[in-house]
């Protein structure tokens, strides 16, 4: 099994804060691993939001490219 991070290991790795972590996972971009754990993949999948979100994408653009992406 791969190693749980804790949610402020995330933040420090990933300098997303806790309220956008929070915001993320609401809105089903990223889903937590239990009760303040992620697993290690959703640094890469944190990186990705920010890049697009960096980029001009608004979230709910982004949204729709997790669901895609996820349904493959």
């Amino acid at each position: 099994m791969s190693e749980l991070l804790t949610t402020g290991e995330v933040m420090r790795l990933s300098g997303v804060s806790r309220q956008r972590l929070y915001s993320y996972a609401t809105l089903g971009l990223i889903q937590p691993a239990g009760r303040g754990r992620y697993a290690r993949t959703v640094l890469r999948d944190l990186q990705l939001i920010v890049d697009l979100n960096a980029s001009g994408y608004p979230l709910r653009e982004i949204r729709e490219i997790f669901f895609r992406r996820r349904a493959g």
